[in-house]
């Protein structure tokens, strides 16, 4: 019996009330079942006094951060004299071979680790910009996973695919996200090879870097089809925002997605069940 299983996941959970107020509406009215709560998230108590009580079986991972935002921990390597991070992705790369940075970076991700989980046991680890991906950040999230007993850390290994529809492709985003997909397929290389051995698990496929910014049903349904017909667990990753009253914001685009039933019945129809990482 075939086992392929997807993961709608919507990061940024505890950034704003509404990103959270989306997350609560696409668990009770759609297909929802996975969420990343970042721990220094400027609406991290309401996600975690008013949002997880009535998410029972929502799935949550620890959203790490380094990039964006306060710091919950002293990293001077990390943030400027305010504790607001200033580093970007170039360079958090050339600065993760350095032993005093990884010592801050690993401190400051275990202190969001140990915030999320006062209130919920994480199911899987991912990071805002996909900064865990960088190989000598991923061996401290692996570290850190094994310590916590956190069962899964995304990986970002995209197939390449296009959609038939020109404007997702003819804009500034689309060549840079192209460029994010080599990147990001490099990385996942190195990062498996780091994985085995352990009892650490991983999806096999992600959607949502190629059209990072573009999400919508259309995204999502020809990245699964693309997909070889095999066990997997594909993961799609979305930022969802149900009240920005711009219908052509990108966050409002990915919220829709979660309410799409004719999306989850293709989902279905590929042989995917819909799931998280909670019951994996």
């Amino acid at each position: 019996m075939s086992e392929k299983y997807f993961i709608l996941n919507a990061d940024d959970f505890g950034m704003s009330k509404d990103f959270n107020r989306a997350v609560l509406y696409a668990y009770e009215k759609g297909f929802l079942k996975s969420t990343s709560l970042c721990a220094n998230g400027e609406a991290f108590d309401n996600a975690v006094y008013e949002i997880l009580p009535e998410c029972q079986n929502l799935g949550i991972g620890v959203h790490l951060n380094i990039i964006e935002g306060k710091s919950l921990t002293r990293c001077p390597a990390l943030t400027n004299d305010d504790g607001k991070f200033n580093n970007g992705y170039l360079s958090l790369i050339l600065k993760s071979k350095n032993k005093e940075f990884k010592k801050q970076v690993e401190a400051e991700f275990r202190a969001q680790i140990e915030k999320v989980i006062k209130f919920r046991k994480p199911d899987h680890i991912d990071s805002h910009v996909h900064t865990h991906a960088i190989p000598e950040i991923f061996k401290i999230t692996l570290k850190l996973a094994q310590e916590y007993q956190i069962p899964f850390i995304r990986t970002q290994h995209e197939e390449f695919y296009t959609i038939p529809q020109i404007s997702k492709h003819l804009n500034f985003k689309y060549p840079i996200n192209i460029l994010k997909i080599i990147l990001l397929n490099y990385f996942t290389s190195i990062n498996k090879k780091a994985l085995m051995g352990t009892a650490i698990k991983t999806n096999d496929y992600i959607l949502g870097v190629g059209y990072t910014g573009m999400m919508d049903n259309l995204t999502v349904e020809y990245g699964l089809e693309t997909l070889p017909d095999k066990d997997c667990i594909a993961e799609a990753l979305i930022h969802p925002c149900k009240y920005n009253t711009n219908i052509n914001n990108s966050h409002t685009k990915e919220f829709l997605i979660t309410q799409n039933k004719e999306l989850e019945n293709k989902i279905r129809s590929l042989g995917f069940e819909i799931t998280n990482y909670k019951q994996l």
